[in-house]
């Protein structure tokens, strides 16, 4: 095994995707400080990098992420990143599009990592849930803030005061999942979802994602105005001006990121 393949975290760019591999499968990938820190770290890099677009977030040995690592905890070690919160990301997750590919087990900290995330690629053999309260702690990491947008009210409290798993197949009846695909695939549907979004104008992705992301809590007499300091720079952007062309000249679009 190489050096890099011992890292907690593996980065891997696929043309405008950049793809980030939780590294810890004897530990079910359970999230560690070091593990937080080098998210942090790729995502603030990925948010920077105009030749990117796009980042999925998975996990080795055929499980996305099993919370937080509770051996770590017992220590008094807890995985989180000032102004960022729980793996580096949930406090503050990155402008850009991001997705979850799923297989296996996404609890707690886990479940809370794929909610921050804007979509969800899920393994048919994928199960979700915020089991914190079964351990006497509480889902501290987004989890009880995001479920109730993304799920019925009851349900949502369900699942959260039960601390039972949801399987994939019922994520997906309930649009929790954006594509549910055999095992071992997850990765392989997320890159396609990528690559889709990928060939669209980058400033565009993000400016559309902050609006959608933080419309919720606008005033609604404020709403356009909040969104036009969004999107009035994209209207006079170069790539606004070359996504028209090539439709006139009936071409794919190069795009510069400005």
């Amino acid at each position: 095994m190489s050096h890099l393949d011992e890292s907690p975290l593996l980065v891997q760019a696929h043309g405008r995707v950049l793809v980030l591999t939780m590294n810890r499968p004897q530990a079910k990938n359970a999230m560690t400080l070091q593990l937080a820190q080098e998210l942090a770290r790729a995502l603030e890099d990925f948010d920077a990098n105009d030749a990117l677009s796009v980042a999925i977030i998975t996990g080795t040995g055929g499980t996305f992420c099993a919370g937080m690592d509770l051996k770590g905890f017992a220590r008094g070690e807890i995985p989180v990143v000032p102004s960022r919160g729980f793996a580096g990301l949930v406090q503050s997750p990155p402008r850009k599009p991001l997705i979850a590919a799923v297989e296996g087990y996404a609890l707690g900290g886990g479940f809370e990592i794929a909610l921050a995330c804007d979509l969800i690629v899920a393994a048919a053999n994928a199960s979700f849930g915020l089991p914190e309260v079964k351990r006497g702690l509480t889902a501290n990491g987004g989890g009880l803030l995001r479920l109730p947008q993304r799920l019925p009210y009851h349900l949502a409290m369900e699942v959260v005061l039960t601390g039972r798993m949801l399987p994939a197949a019922e994520a997906a009846t309930l649009h929790l999942v954006n594509r549910l695909v055999e095992p071992g695939r997850a990765l392989d549907a997320a890159l396609d979802l990528a690559a889709d979004i990928a060939k669209n104008a980058p400033l565009a992705l993000a400016a559309s994602k902050a609006v959608m992301v933080n419309s919720a809590d606008w005033p609604v007499a404020e709403k356009f105005t909040q969104q036009l300091q969004h999107v009035s720079a994209i209207r006079t952007s170069r790539d606004a001006a070359e996504g028209a062309r090539a439709f006139i000249e009936k071409r794919e679009p190069v795009w510069s990121g400005s």
